[in-house]
């Protein structure tokens, strides 16, 4: 069996050149992204910079510990602090009586979250067991690499490689979607055009299940061939990979790839298993062609879509639409992560395109072109139907990505541009404040007449969800409650943003305690706490940024970053540039802080999506419309034969083509469409701005590069057929 395949696969190279080269391809991505997954693991080691000298640092506790209940047990759980409390002053008068005492190394430190009285850290130059000793439990001691913990931005390497590893793994999983499905589709369109050949070998006594095991031997040839190759290639292509992450702002600097040997084996065995999965359903329906197979001579395709592929089909289908119905009516803000709008239109694409030949015939039929051009046109594509869906399938998977993606994305970001405008009535807004030493926060803002100036900053709260859970919330923390009731326009679905004072706080839905007069317990951002708050509004959850707001009573350590303002005329915008922070119109700040575009670097993100997805279509397209005009030489010279002209065959080819790939893109539209649909609901029940955008000129594009592709695919064999 395994030397009838690999002479199957010699004589019919061809065919198979479009699946080996997807397969490769997406082997050599998986490989590629798996070495930069595995490289955001972990953040490089980097040695001690605050206290590189001192042998012992002592720092306040930067760890919240709370009891939960978990099941019948009690645990404990940890969640960290924005930053470390500072040093008790008993003990760090005990510490400067016994030894030599740092308190930082650094010349930026006096810039530092705590004053050189009052310090988060210490540096200690004395033996660390008699430093424990005399510690206890009022601080902690490190020594070592630990020390490291002490420095300014701890985590920023690795706060670095959280939004590298979702899109990594992102990407990594629409290559293994995208792979698997044109994989398949090439499979399944070959079976279709070697009925004759499995009509001849039943004849000559070939069993359904040899005809099974052969299929299954090529694919198993195919793919491992393949997918060494795809090794190969991820192996070259992953520093590029660092580099481009790197140049476009997606990483960090440090950021490199390479080491580990896991990702070849994962994406080796994929590859593999992909090429089997693909031949699986192909293999069942060559093992059901019969003998009389080998006498047919019909194109016209009765039986596009078997009953499994029907319930196979309608169940993902229904599956992606009560996901995206099940996550609107519980979870809508689930509908603006990258995860879900990623995810979720998978299962949509693939339902459709299985029972996308149900739409080809009538969508062929209601076709209206006038001549012979156009008559073969329409009756071709509709007689053909498993040729027109497999065309009309890889263009369905970008077009629908295309319009998911992009269009999810942009709504979302602006719905944020917009909420962020509509929550504010000041006329300016100053971001970037300077924070001179010893001031806690910005430079002090002298209030013209007439006008009102509202600071803010950020913090953080620790709340109890329930017993079994430990919520961190990021928090803003009000300078001025009676300026920020007047200009902020909040969602406010319950109480008044007036009664904010030190002793109450202004809550969001998603808390579990959300009546107004209730009392919430919190924890502060530096651990203080239980600190019991009476809720004097509930906020709407809108697209994520709504609230919670305490007074900075409640927010030890936060600093304003943002001041709104209203009134006063230009004396107040000399004013609050004296605060040295950027002074911008609303309109102004709530565009440059959320471009309708989005980020350079998410749009560079996704557009490293949509061109996985889009170099697999046209690999797909490419292969599939080689193969199937390259079959159609019989029927072409029988049109020569019937008076048409070289050009008009041509026009016959690529407009068919030209067809396959119209009804493809509304196929992907109709996802789009669904999705975002979905989307805007979702930003209703958040009582947040729908605004709804499709990205016309990416799905146009990527539409475009499609019908190029398989006119050019379907253009050439028929120009060499027809000579």
């Amino acid at each position: 069996m395994l030397i009838v395949a690999l002479s199957s696969l010699r004589a019919r190279w061809a065919s198979f050149l479009g699946g080996f080269v997807a397969l490769a391809l997406g082997v050599g991505l998986l490989a590629t992204m798996g070495l930069g997954l595995s490289a955001t693991f972990h953040a490089p080691e980097r040695s001690p910079q605050r206290f590189a000298s001192s042998p012992v640092v002592v720092q306040g506790q930067d760890r919240l510990t709370l009891d939960v209940r978990r099941g019948p047990e009690t645990v404990s759980v940890e969640r960290r602090l924005d930053r470390p409390q500072p040093v008790d002053s008993r003990l760090l008068r005990e510490l400067r009586a016994r030894w030599t005492v740092t308190t930082s190394e650094e010349p930026a430190d006096r810039n530092g979250p705590h004053s050189p009285d009052h310090p988060d850290a210490v540096g200690v130059d004395a033996p660390a067991a008699d430093v424990r000793a005399l510690v206890g439990n009022r601080a902690q001691v490190l020594t070592g690499d630990e020390r490291r913990r002490a420095d300014h931005d701890a985590d920023r390497d690795a706060d670095a490689l959280v939004g590298l590893n979702a899109l990594l793994g992102t990407s990594g999983g629409v290559t293994a979607f995208v792979s698997v499905f044109v994989v398949a589709s090439t499979f399944a369109f070959a079976v279709a055009l070697r009925r004759r050949e499995f009509g001849l070998l039943r004849t000559a006594g070939a069993t359904p299940g040899q005809i099974r095991r052969l299929l299954l031997a090529e694919a198993a040839a195919l793919g491992v061939v393949a997918s060494a190759a795809g090794c190969a290639l991820g192996a070259l292509g992953a520093p590029l990979l660092a580099r481009t992450l790197v140049d476009g702002g997606l990483a960090p600097e440090w950021f490199t790839v390479g080491g580990p040997v896991w990702p070849f084996h994962a994406a080796f065995w994929t590859g593999v298993t992909v090429a089997l999965a693909g031949a699986v359903a192909a293999s069942r329906r060559a093992g059901k062609v019969g003998p009389t197979a080998a006498l047919r001579e019909a194109d016209v395709d009765a039986d596009a879509l078997p009953l499994g592929r029907a319930v196979l089909g309608t169940g993902l289908l229904l599956a992606g639409v009560g996901l995206l119905f099940w996550t609107c009516v519980t979870d809508p803000s689930a509908l603006l992560k990258r995860k879900t709008y990623t995810t979720l239109p998978m299962l949509l694409i693939t339902g459709v395109a299985l029972l996308s030949p149900l739409l080809v015939r009538p969508a062929a039929r209601l076709l209206r072109l006038r001549g012979a051009v156009g008559t073969l046109v329409r009756e071709n594509s509709a007689a053909s139907v498993r040729r027109t869906a497999a065309v009309a399938a890889p263009v369905l998977v970008t077009v629908a990505l295309a319009g998911t993606l992009f269009g999810s994305a942009t709504s979302v970001t602006r719905a944020k541009g917009t909420e962020a405008r509509e929550q504010t009535a000041a006329q300016y807004v100053v971001t970037g404040v300077d924070e001179p030493h010893g001031t806690g926060g910005p430079r002090p803002v002298t209030v013209p007449p007439g006008a009102v100036v509202s600071p803010t900053g950020p913090t953080s709260l620790f709340v109890r969800d329930g017993d079994a859970a430990v919520v961190k919330y990021g928090a803003r923390a009000v300078t001025d409650p009676a300026a920020f009731a007047e200009l902020a326009r909040l969602p406010v679905v319950a109480g008044d943003l007036r009664d904010l004072d030190d002793r109450s706080i202004v809550v969001n839905e998603e808390f579990e305690r959300r009546r107004v007069g209730e009392t919430v317990e919190v924890w502060r951002a530096d651990g203080t706490g239980p600190v019991r708050l009476r809720i004097a509004a509930v906020l709407a959850l809108g697209t994520g940024d709504n609230g919670p707001y305490v007074t900075r009573a409640n927010a030890p350590g936060s600093a304003p970053d943002r001041i709104d303002a209203s009134g006063g005329g230009t004396a107040t915008v000399r004013a609050l540039e004296a605060s040295g922070g950027t002074v911008r119109t609303t309109a102004a700040w709530a565009e440059a802080e959320r471009p309708a575009s989005g980020s350079p670097q998410a749009r560079l993100g996704m557009v490293l999506v949509l061109g996985v997805a889009l170099v697999y279509t046209v690999i797909g397209l490419a292969n599939t419309l080689l193969m199937a005009t390259s079959v159609r030489g019989g029927e072409l010279a029988s049109l020569r034969l019937a008076g048409a002209t070289r050009a008009q065959i041509l026009r016959v080819v690529t407009g068919e083509a030209t067809l396959a790939v119209a009804i493809g893109t509304l196929l992907g539209l109709a996802v789009t469409a669904l999705v975002l649909g979905a989307l805007g609901a979702g930003l209703a029940a958040l009582s947040a701005p729908v605004a709804l955008a499709l990205p016309w000129t990416t799905v146009g594009a990527s539409a475009g590069v499609c019908a190029t592709i398989a006119i050019a695919a379907s253009a050439l064999p028929a120009w060499r057929l027809t000579r």
